[in-house]
């Protein structure tokens, strides 16, 4: 654990110069806007220790998948986000000598992120040229035009000095992860004249048949300084401004970018005309008109979702800042798109797909959005059945085998233990469209597109599992649960109990489709006594004694030894164990019979939830971002109020305290919905129950007020708990009944 900015409700900010933290606060300064972002890098230049990412969304490279042996249905390529051409490059030379702050140590310096306002501004003054200068950078990402970024350096000196600005754009980027030093654009088109300039760039061919993705970014200077020339390179545009300044006077640069990709345009010059046409209307707004509209829209946002804690600001900046950074991630406007682990603030995960989106991020859009927003989301699986099937058949199977890890709905994971064997993912957009379902009360996804989702999923679960005359029972074996930490394992509980639950959700469907549907799917009588067949004798593993769910067959048979004796110098696990050691060992990753358990929460016994929670909790290291959020609702739905908040502030700080020891290498965004989800779901006790919305909720000790609003069926709910007791009103929307706790009210 590593807190290296200050506690402030709606700030994230520092004073404090520490380059030993430099990638951890450039993943912790990211913006973006769901079309495209980057790190907190600066923009100036860093020849020390720096990950200067951008990153678009939706455009990605197929990497060929090095290993040194090869299987059958091992995908044939590792898709990435690349590293983006970058447009905030800004060189900056005071009397001869370049600004680079690896080399001139600031006598002051602050770094805010305005959660706000959206908006990240640095203050740096430092000696440069024989001469004591202050610069000032801002930037934004706009959250009303999604191809605009802004940024804007004002630079002041008490003594005359000579100053040169370059503001460039430069293609010479490499990944982090890059192969060999591989470079992923090639430049299709420069021109740099006055104080604008062009590069179109391309990303290079592949051998897998995956389109290549065309950009054009186009910029924008205002400068007090004479613009004295244009550079026009293999690899970088720039403009050139210079001049001599007298001491005490103020210069500022305006540095606007417009970046289109060929994802919404149809040729090169089409989406060139597009960005240049942008530039010169954004062109014709003041840059504080333009920070404004931004402001604005997140004004509106934070009125529809802000949650609000009072006596507790390290818990209050927690929840504003994953709040922030899920919404600067994806806000619903492109249905293209989905929610990458890392988002825009790293490479690590690739910038693909994982079923993060439907375990953990859907429910938290259900509870703060449009409801199209969350059916946008359950869209994006049903456009990618295609490569589900291609998926399924590379290994020998029927039906459709949604990725673990995509872009196009092509598995493009380069673990054979994630690949060929975390089969829940099926379950788990199996779950999502219930979930939509349930707390929606709109059925036309579910009756329609869905059905054709669950029945292709079904298809694959009745061909994967294989029948045991021993046991008289269907088995799963060789797959991993969400647990990591115990890879290629007999009947995993939660793969199974997902298996089984989705095949009786698909007869459920199946009985109420239109016959126009069921014609379409062609589920034969036959396949349907198979799929109830499965579900009536699907193994689960339990074990009477302990009166807990095995993890799976062999999990009981491992060396018990409680996390608590582990010496604190070999946490986490994963930097100081070998991958052998880990997987012969009890420790549990993240939640995997308490993620079934959460999934299920009404299905179980207060006795099950108990004796399962006890006996795995000792076992757990969290060393998934995604784990504390489901144990903190458990222990909430136990009454385990201590625990629940403990588990809470692990979630909500994950990244702002750096508890597993890396966030240097970006941010852990679909686990941000964790700190929404505990509130919500732990310490309010929201559920849904036969369409009707629930509340039990209780006050954090150290709390003394939490409220946030939720969105239900047309209504929008506001949910305020303090020391008086739980006050519910209705903001919009027609009168509605709900429970809170077991009484009924209705809310006008």
């Amino acid at each position: 654990m590593k807190r290296t900015f200050e506690v402030s409700p709606w700030h994230v900010k520092t004073t404090k110069w520490a380059p030993e933290d430099k990638l951890l606060q450039e993943s912790i300064t990211a913006l973006a806007n769901e079309n495209l972002g980057m790190r907190g890098f600066f923009e100036e230049g860093y020849s020390d220790t720096t990950l200067q990412g951008v990153y678009l969304g939706g455009v990605w490279f197929p990497d060929k998948t090095r290993v040194g042996w090869w299987k059958n249905g091992y995908p044939k390529y590792f898709g990435k986000m690349i590293n983006a051409v970058n447009f905030m490059k800004l060189t900056i030379a005071v009397n001869g000598e370049q600004v680079d702050f690896a080399k001139q140590t600031p006598t002051d310096f602050n770094l805010d992120l305005d959660m706000r306002r959206g908006t990240l501004t640095r203050t740096v003054t430092a000696t440069v040229g024989g001469a004591p200068v202050t610069l000032k950078f801002e930037r934004f990402v706009s959250a009303v035009q999604k191809e605009l970024v802004g940024q804007r350096l004002t630079m002041q000196s008490p003594a005359e000095i000579d100053l040169a600005i370059s503001a460039q754009i430069d293609a010479d980027v490499y990944n982090q992860d890059a192969n060999y030093d591989e470079q992923f654009w090639q430049v299709l088109d420069r021109k740099a004249s006055g104080k604008g300039a062009l590069l179109v760039s391309q990303t290079k061919a592949n051998d897998f048949g995956t389109p290549q993705f065309t950009v054009a970014m186009q910029t924008s200077v205002k400068t007090d300084l004479p613009h004295v020339g244009d550079a026009v390179e293999a690899k970088q545009v720039a403009n050139h401004f210079a001049g001599h300044v007298a001491a005490g006077q103020s210069v500022t640069l305006e540095k606007r970018t417009i970046v289109t990709t060929s994802r919404d345009y149809a040729d090169q010059a089409e989406l060139v005309a597009a960005a240049q046409d942008l530039v010169a209307q954004v062109d014709q707004v003041s840059y504080d008109d333009l920070v404004a509209a931004h402001v604005s829209q997140w004004a509106q946002r934070w009125a529809k979702s802000d949650v609000v804690i009072e006596g507790d600001d390290e818990a209050q900046q927690g929840i504003r800042f994953n709040l922030f950074q899920l919404f600067s991630t994806y806000y619903g406007n492109d249905s293209r798109l989905n929610i990458s682990p890392k988002g825009f603030t790293g490479e690590k995960y690739g910038g693909a797909t994982y079923w993060d989106t439907e375990a953990y991020c859907l429910p938290v859009y259900l509870g703060v959005a449009d409801p199209q927003v969350a059916k946008n989301l359950l869209y994006y699986r049903y456009h990618q059945l295609p490569g589900a099937y291609v998926n399924a058949k590379e290994q020998g199977l029927k039906g459709a085998l949604f990725p673990m890890v995509t872009f196009n709905g092509i598995e493009c994971h380069n673990e054979w233990e994630i690949t060929f064997e975390e089969l829940h993912r099926n379950g788990d957009i199996a779950y999502a469209i219930y979930n939509y379902t349930r707390y929606t009360g709109d059925t036309s996804y579910v009756l329609h597109e869905g059905a054709k989702v669950l029945v292709e999923t079904a298809r694959f679960w009745a061909d994967r599992v294989h029948y045991s005359q021993r046991k008289n029972k269907y088995l799963l074996h060789g797959v991993t649960g969400p647990n990591e930490y115990d890879n290629n394992v007999n009947n995993d509980w939660y793969t199974n109990l997902l298996c089984q639950w989705s095949l009786q959700y698909t007869l459920e469907i199946l009985d109420q489709v239109d016959e126009d549907v069921l014609k379409d799917l062609a589920v034969t009588e036959d396949e349907r006594r198979l799929f109830k067949a499965i579900a009536d004798n699907m193994y689960l593993p339990e074990d009477a004694d302990k009166g807990i769910f095995p993890e799976n067959d062999a999990f009981l048979d491992k060396d018990l030894v409680p996390v608590a004796q582990i010496p604190s110098d070999q946490l986490p696990l994963n930097q100081h164990w070998s991958w052998d050691k880990i997987l012969r060992s009890p420790y549990v990753k993240q939640g995997d019979v308490i993620q079934g358990i959460w999934d299920f929460i009404d299905d179980f016994t207060p006795e099950q939830k108990r004796k399962n929670f006890d006996f795995y909790e000792q076992f757990t290291v969290h060393e998934s971002s995604l784990s504390p959020s489901v144990y903190s609702i458990v222990a909430a739905d136990l009454g385990d109020e201590d625990k629940a908040v403990e588990l809470y502030q692990r979630s909500a700080r994950l990244d702002l305290d750096n508890y597993n020891n890396d966030t240097d290498d970006g941010l852990h965004i679909t686990s941000m919905t964790g700190a929404w989800l505990d509130i919500v779901q732990g310490f309010a006790g929201m559920r849904i129950r036969d369409g009707r919305l629930h509340y039990a909720p209780f006050l954090p000790k150290n709390w003394t007020a939490y409220q946030f609003n939720q969105v239900f069926r047309g209504r929008t709910i506001q949910v305020r708990v303090d020391a008086d007791g739980t006050h519910l009103q209705l903001l919009s929307g027609e009168p509605l009944k709900v429970e809170l706790g077991d009484q009924l009210t209705e809310l006008k």
